[in-house]
């Protein structure tokens, strides 16, 4: 369980001011399905006896927990939980902030029911008792001024005291379901114990509260059953699964006493020492909570900055354990950053996180490129001393791609401790990170320094145009100092696109790659080296594996790059090849089979891996997304309904019909429209309306919040309405470039 706060009799707030809407949640690294309200250090976490093996468990991460459908900020978690045959659907539900209602039902019993004791084991903080009062049927303790609450129906047969949860489970394992000298109606863990006989299925309420009454009423209020954002028709379950892998993802850190969003559970608990901050992973986690709850992005980049160096890297990896400090891993921070305020404005957040990036953007320069030469290389510094320091693996690991095949040919320079490869993945994404650091820069009125910042941008861009393209393939790939390319390519190759480098003869002879069966193609894309490389029938991590960033990259350069269908199609093979084992096993895998003849978990894959939900994400995104190049965009294309995700416009469902797309918030209509395809740059405003047509629109109408318009135009000419002015008609037979799809309206 998650260390509680030692100042008993006071209600010190050990969440860092968390916002109350997420004061309840699963946040303990240990125990998923335990309920904890994180101000007070208070925790419901179920435990379960078998007496026909001997062996207790309060469920922690692993094979017996299936982790079910829940919302990022925990307002619904549905849980399954098996242990010595016996089945539990667990669900909890929080109708209001300080109110949390848990439930669960037998999905099928292993043994007689008598002997199979269920436990709410309440936890409270050091020094601190719950009570139980028999007269009012409930558990209670008090910190400070506030109360907490726990009320079961039916009441418990038994309750009992113990120091600890490990007390409470090695009781059960030693004395067995008829020991009754623990029972106690007061201690720091209080237990109450059901058998599956007496309660089958039952209801608790948690509630936390400043009049006892009170809190005592809200905890006994009947069920109040929250509703999930989702997905269904075109891409049916991809936001659902990005909002449960985040969800249960994220907790709370222990050491460093903030909230954050894991690799995964296993790795958290097993690997780290109790908390991890892998560079891009927790990135790639704000990234994806964008879309849902942009409490949780900020925690996720705010856990990033808080590593950064006096040197001026962000670190590669920082756990309870280790700490690599000599190295990064591709800087992808302040992309991340663009595109969360685009969706949650916040010249807060930007204020504190961007001078950490800009030094962070001097740090590449300086140790990655110490020669000058206008391009940086992997590598691992003199500084710390962290696992692998000073090797090739260390170098290697800055990538994120550590045995990865476009690494063999290189070699390590002990002196400068580089690589001698350029990679261009790696040089890619530094020229995407100084793009945005500029307009990051830009939005903040310092126009200087952000041309400076472009400038050196644009010329990193030049040169992975020109030295990083390899003429003889057609195709962009690591470079060795001695002029060489490197034999290997992987997904990185595409990378440039996210940067918008590619020349149009360039993105041609890239999709040749993207498609080719024997490179890039085939049945599950996109394998981590081409298909006719030796290194892949290793099938080892990054030797032949399908890794969700390099999907992410490729599929975002396409959007940027203006070739729809080849990202709509990696789209939803992504979702495809996620969402088999997802609904099959609620597996969310590291990564991924290149094909049906391998396996489709490895042994070294972790099977809930936040990165994972980058696969479906694009297909959230192929509907709704919101980036630098084509800021706000809708599709009017298949059948689908998907929200409430984050826009610009406030958390909105999108809903397309036979034809009409609907963009809905808390029910009222912002924007309807019958003309197909994908819109840009959308803008709605109190008085004005901004979009950009779809390609090859064919005439149709848009319907804005039933508003009247006073002005209404497409391109430089005027607009048609219809008599009451809400309808605007559009001819749009003579559309033929950008100037004539932009729309603009003023509303009266």
């Amino acid at each position: 369980m998650i260390p509680l706060p030692d100042h008993p009799g006071s209600p010190a707030d050990r969440s860092g001011g968390i916002a109350a809407h997420r004061a309840f949640g699963t946040w303990s690294p240990d125990h998923p399905a335990a309920m904890v309200f994180l101000p007070l250090g208070l925790s419901v976490t179920p435990v379960a006896f078998a007496a026909s093996t001997g062996k207790s468990t309060a469920f922690p991460a692993g094979p017996d927990l299936r982790l079910g459908s829940r919302s990022v900020e925990a307002a619904r978690i549905e849980a399954g939980m098996t242990h010595a045959g016996t089945v539990l659907d667990w669900q909890w539900d929080k109708p209001d902030p300080f109110t949390a209602q848990g439930r669960w039902t037998t999905r099928a019993h292993g043994e007689w029911g008598l002997r199979f004791w269920v436990c709410l084991a309440l936890g409270a903080p050091a020094g601190c008792q719950w009570r139980w009062d028999t007269t009012a049927g409930a558990a209670m303790i008090r910190i400070g001024h506030r109360w907490g609450v726990v009320a079961p129906d039916p009441a418990p047969l038994m309750v009992t005291g113990h120091a600890d949860l490990d007390g409470l489970t090695d009781e059960l394992e030693a004395r067995g379901y008829f020991f009754l000298e623990s029972r106690k109606h007061a201690a720091p863990l209080l237990a109450l114990r059901f058998n599956l006989e007496e309660a089958a299925s039952a209801r608790f309420g948690f509630a936390v509260g400043d009049d006892l009454d009170e809190t005592l009423a809200r905890a006994r209020q009947p069920d109040r059953p929250a509703t999930l954002p989702g997905q269904t028709g075109a891409g049916a379950g991809a936001l659902d699964a990005v909002r449960d892998v985040i969800g249960w993802n994220t907790l709370f850190d222990p050491v460093n006493r903030r909230p954050y969003t894991g690799l995964s559970r296993n790795w958290t608990t097993a690997k780290f020492g109790g908390f991890g901050v892998w560079l891009n992973d927790v990135l790639f986690n704000a990234l994806l909570a964008s879309t849902l709850e942009p409490e949780v992005a900020r925690d996720n980049l705010l856990a990033v900055i808080a590593g950064a160096t006096p040197q001026g890297n962000l670190p590669c990896l920082l756990t309870g354990n280790d700490a690599w400090i000599d190295r990064s891993q591709p800087p992808i921070a302040a992309f991340v950053l663009a595109m969360h305020v685009a969706r949650w404005p916040d010249p807060a957040l930007v204020a504190r996180v961007l001078p950490v990036l800009l030094r962070g953007w001097d740090w590449w320069w300086r140790m990655r490129d110490p020669d000058g030469t206008g391009m940086v290389r992997y590598g691992t510094s003199d500084i710390g001393n962290g696992l692998y320091r000073g090797t090739k693996l260390g170098a290697k690991d800055e990538s994120a791609m550590d045995n990865s095949p476009v690494h063999d040919q290189a070699t390590l320079d002990p002196a400068t401790g580089l690589l001698d490869s350029y990679d261009v993945g790696l040089n890619a994404l530094l020229a995407l990170e100084g793009e945005m650091l500029g307009d990051l820069l830009a939005a903040q009125g310092r126009m200087e320094q952000a041309s400076a910042v472009r400038a050196k941008a644009d010329a990193l861009k030049d040169a992975i145009r020109t030295r990083l393209w390899d003429p003889a393939r057609r195709v962009f790939a690591n470079r060795l100092l001695d002029g060489r390319f490197v034999d290997s390519l992987a997904p990185t190759s595409f990378y440039p696109m996210i940067a918008g480098i590619p020349t149009p003869e360039q993105i041609d002879g890239l999709m040749v790659h993207l498609h080719d069966p024997a490179g890039f193609g085939g049945p599950a894309r996109l394998p981590s080296v081409r298909r006719d490389d030796p290194a892949f029938g290793d099938q080892v991590y990054w030797r032949g594996r399908v890794w969700p960033p390099m999907n992410w990259f490729t599929w975002a350069g396409l959007r940027r790059m203006d070739r729809a269908t080849e990202a709509a199609a990696l789209a939803s093979e992504s979702h495809a090849l996620f969402y088999g084992p997802w609904e099959a096993n609620r597996h969310a895998a590291e990564n991924f089979a290149p094909g049906p003849e391998y396996p489709a978990i490895q042994p070294d894959t972790d099977t809930f891996y936040s990165w994972s939900a980058l696969m479906p994400a694009m297909a959230v995104a192929e509907v709704a997304d919101v980036t630098p190049w084509e800021g706000f965009s809708l599709s009017n294309g298949n059948d689908v309904t998907l929200g409430p995700v984050a826009t610009p416009c406030g958390m909105c469902t999108v809903d397309v019909a036979g034809g009409v797309l609907r963009l809905l918030r808390e029910g009222s209509t912002l924007l309807e429209t019958d003309i197909r395809g994908r819109f840009t740059h959308v803008r709605i405003d109190r008085d004005r309306l901004h979009l950009t047509l779809p390609r090859d629109a064919a005439a149709g109408y848009i319907r804005v919040d039933r508003r009247k318009t006073a002005m209404a135009q497409q391109g430089d000419g005027p607009l048609k309405t219809a008599t009451d002015g809400a309808i605007l008609i559009l001819h749009t037979a003579d559309v033929t470039d950008d100037a004539t799809r932009r729309i603009d309206v003023v509303f009266a």
